[in-house]
């Protein structure tokens, strides 16, 4: 019984020896300024696992606090991006009232936002950047990240307008016109104030003609041309419309505005 208890406290003793080996602690400053280093040659994992280390060494340190954000921000440098977020979520817990509590949240919405892809694919992450970047502005109204958040806002919006409109264009193609109109309908009920709205109303044109509903065809040019007069969709409208080719009028006391 003795015996047995004497081999398992040399057995532990030969294990915890082993992980002596691999932790060798280091003064905190020179573990941080290390990986300021390495940040600074763009040796960007090495630099998030030092900060990392000088969180793991020292958790009480004020040097920890300022490293969790620093590895968050060396993570992002190197699209991983999951990482950073991780690392940005337990930063925002542990730390709520920091004064780098604005810059974390909009590192987290950029995390995001470098994300996205082109309009042909799923637009998830395209939702989660414009979450992000709406919880920047919204918390930090004052701050000088949310001018910058505020126009990505924009930017992610109009991607997601794209995208409705990429899915109205393959229903046209394929004279599904009714799903077409509808995904349209989706870029200007939804997102007014983007940029492919012109050429929805102009598609909404296309499609109604094409189902031979030219009255709604005529409202929709109608808007297009009040809203829109100098694009170059009004022009194509006012063609399909009326068979001209020549300029159409100013639709503020125009043809189309009669249709009202």
């Amino acid at each position: 019984m003795v015996a047995g208890l004497v081999l398992a406290l040399v057995l532990a003793g030969c294990g915890s020896s082993d992980d002596d080996k691999n932790y060798v602690e280091q003064p905190v400053e020179q573990l941080y300024n290390r990986a300021l280093n390495e940040l600074s040659a763009q040796e960007y994992k090495k630099a998030a696992k030092g900060f990392e280390e000088v969180d793991r060494q020292h958790p009480y340190s004020v040097w920890a606090t300022k490293a969790q954000i620093m590895a968050a921000f060396a993570y992002y440098e190197s699209n991983k991006y999951d990482e950073a977020i991780i690392a940005l979520d337990r930063f925002i817990q542990l730390h709520p009232g920091h004064r780098d509590l604005a810059y974390a949240y909009y590192l987290k919405a950029l995390c995001y936002y470098e994300q996205i892809s082109d309009v042909g694919r799923d637009q998830r992450i395209t939702q989660q950047a414009l979450e992000a970047l709406a919880e920047v502005v919204k918390r930090f109204s004052g701050s000088p990240y949310a001018r910058d958040a505020r126009l990505k806002v924009e930017l992610a919006i109009d991607h997601l307008a794209n995208k409705e409109m990429a899915i109205g264009r393959f229903y046209q193609s394929r004279q599904q016109y009714v799903g077409a109109i509808n995904r349209y309908r989706v870029v200007i009920e939804r997102y007014q104030t983007t940029t492919p709205v012109p050429e929805a109303l102009h598609r909404l044109v296309e499609c109604y003609l094409a189902l031979g509903v030219k009255n709604e065809a005529q409202e929709n040019a109608a808007v297009l041309g009040f809203n829109f007069p100098g694009s170059e969709w009004y022009q194509d409208s006012y063609f399909l419309i009326t068979g001209e080719g020549q300029k159409p009028p100013d639709e503020k006391s125009g043809w189309f505005s009669s249709i009202f």
